[in-house]
């Protein structure tokens, strides 16, 4: 699991990050390239991967889970380990911005649904995964997009996934 991540800040007025957790929905392409699936945020319609808030009485995973199942409406095999994690300032309808910090748990998606709970407030698109490193807003998914992209065979968590999808 990645190391905790410290938020550097002057001064106390800054609020204590909040964790949310996120799918990294995967596939093999059909130029044998992994792509991940994508949605549109819903406030400004960059592109994201599917997150959302942890849940009371529910696995960090199976949170993750059913979030992809909400926003993406993709199922599939979704690891019980974190990929990696990253960090952004999520925008509240009062103006004001709320640290997060994501925990990104990859799934091989077996089933894309064609009805599901936000198709009408997201638009959902499989990228090649340096396509997605480059379209993301945040630093830290858009480094782990690109780390995968390398070798995603040998990913930790990721790659036997990955590998047991291939066959």
């Amino acid at each position: 699991m990645s190391a905790p991540i410290q938020w550097c800040h002057e001064g106390s007025e800054m609020p204590e990050a909040k964790q949310q957790i996120a799918a990294l929905p995967l596939r093999w392409g059909a130029d044998d390239k992994v792509e991940v699936l994508m949605v549109t945020s819903r406030d400004t319609g960059r592109w994201i991967v599917p997150k959302g808030w942890t849940m009371k009485g529910v696995k960090p995973w199976a949170a993750a889970a059913i979030e992809a199942m909400e926003e993406a409406g993709v199922k599939g095999h979704i690891a019980r380990e974190v990929f990696g994690t990253y960090t952004y300032r999520k925008k509240l309808d009062d103006g004001q911005s709320l640290p997060c910090v994501v925990r990104v748990y990859p799934m091989i998606v077996e089933k894309e649904k064609s009805d599901w709970k936000e198709r009408k407030e997201r638009t959902r698109k499989w990228f090649s995964l340096r396509k997605a490193a480059k379209l993301v807003n945040e630093p830290g998914l858009s480094e782990m997009l690109t780390e995968l992209s390398v070798k995603p065979k040998k990913a930790p968590v990721a790659g036997p996934m990955l590998r047991r999808a291939e066959s």
